[in-house]
């Protein structure tokens, strides 16, 4: 899928995953529920990602089990590589899929243990509203942790996200890039520590990767979010952490500059110098 695509307006989707507990002696249920929301104006990935909802829900797949491979989805869905593997990558978002090279995709159970059902996000379209919903709660968590952040920092976690960070710019594809990217705010987020916050935050991976993705070329990987993520890094070297947080609260606003100006959301008094 292309930046271009990802970005284009006026599409909308109302797609559901849903995550769901089971007790310890059903563990032959399936993972996914079977309902589904489908929208028949949603784009080929929406349309593949519910047939696979339908596939796992319906084929009475468990944890454990292999799904079939890219080949055969994209004969029995008659979609192109490309459509299956966004499928797929949203569905390992979700937990509900681990997908290893020459192994393929196998149903993982990653249910945070407790029923979820997932936020209705409009994942394929970015608005206003949603960034600033979504940028504003991650705000609070990876400024408002500083603390506990600064407490669970060790030399190997600080170099660990240095990495990340590398490997993120060495990257094939802005798509592969923000996944690195992801990475390195989970893993910051996972130094707070919480179990229950990074539940949630893993969650709602899917349109924080859309977040990370709108607007971003190779050069604004390369430059802005890779030095941003550096100078973050480098504030936690020092344990600045009034430096730290207006490096993370920065950054985190960044994307704005990829909304028209018409589409500007309510001013917060943050917003204001």
């Amino acid at each position: 899928m292309s930046v271009d695509s990802i970005s284009d307006p006026d599409r909308h989707l109302v797609q559901q995953i849903k995550v769901f507990r089971v007790s310890n002696d059903n563990a032959s249920q399936p993972v996914v529920a079977a309902d589904s929301l489908e929208d028949p104006s949603g784009s080929a990935v929406d349309q593949v990602l519910a047939e696979l909802r339908r596939l796992i829900a319906e084929g009475g797949f468990k944890v454990g089990d292999r799904l079939p491979t890219e080949r055969e989805l994209c004969e029995r869905f008659s979609a192109s590589r490309n459509t299956v593997r966004e499928a797929m990558r949203m569905l390992k978002a979700f937990g509900v899929v681990e997908v290893r090279p020459k192994v393929g995709a196998t149903i993982v159970d990653q249910r945070m243990d407790r029923a979820f059902d997932l936020f209705s996000f409009n994942v394929t379209e970015i608005s206003r509203k949603t960034f600033d919903d979504i940028q504003g709660f991650r705000e609070l968590i990876e400024t408002g942790a500083v603390m506990q952040i600064f407490a669970s920092m060790t030399p190997a976690a600080l170099a660990e996200l240095r990495d990340i960070n590398l490997q993120m710019v060495q990257a094939p594809t802005v798509v592969a890039a923000s996944e690195h990217d992801l990475r390195f705010h989970t893993r910051l987020v996972s130094l707070i520590g919480n179990k229950a916050i990074l539940d949630v935050y893993r969650i709602m991976t899917p349109v924080i990767l859309r977040i990370m993705q709108r607007g971003k070329t190779r050069r604004t990987i390369e430059g802005e979010t890779f030095h941003e993520h550096e100078a973050i890094l480098d504030a936690m070297e020092k344990r600045d952490g009034l430096g730290f947080q207006y490096l993370m609260r920065t950054h985190l606003r960044s994307g704005l500059s990829t909304f028209r100006t018409t589409e500007a959301g309510p001013t917060r008094s943050s917003d204001i110098p």
